[in-house]
């Protein structure tokens, strides 16, 4: 049984009257479970929405990106020959992408 599921009955009749399961206080048996479920849509588009906001209007993606691919070109270029080969065998693992003409850039 999934464990948002309630357990079944321990009456053995299977009844479940007024005065089966509360007992004599009128209270819910302490071992009998309650589906609990919260909806956090609307706490995920207000997330959404202060996210942008703290972005600002100014906020380009494209120009973000292009900043990243400039950093990485940066970033394997003027390797000497032992960076060069150790770059090579990670592309061809897999590890890093190739990058332009499968080489790091001079």
């Amino acid at each position: 049984m999934a464990p948002h599921d309630p357990t079944p009955s321990s009456d053995a009749s299977g009844a479940s009257g007024a005065s089966g399961a509360s007992g004599a206080s009128g209270a819910p048996d302490a071992s009998e479970l309650v589906d609990f479920s919260v909806d956090l849509t609307s706490q995920e588009v207000l997330r959404r929405a202060q996210v942008m906001a703290a972005l600002g209007p100014d906020w380009d993606p494209v120009e973000v990106l292009l900043g990243e691919e400039a950093a990485y070109d940066l970033l394997y270029s003027g390797l000497d020959a032992d960076q060069q080969r150790i770059y090579d065998d990670l592309v061809a693992a897999g590890v890093l992408p190739a990058r332009g003409d499968g080489r790091a850039a001079a």
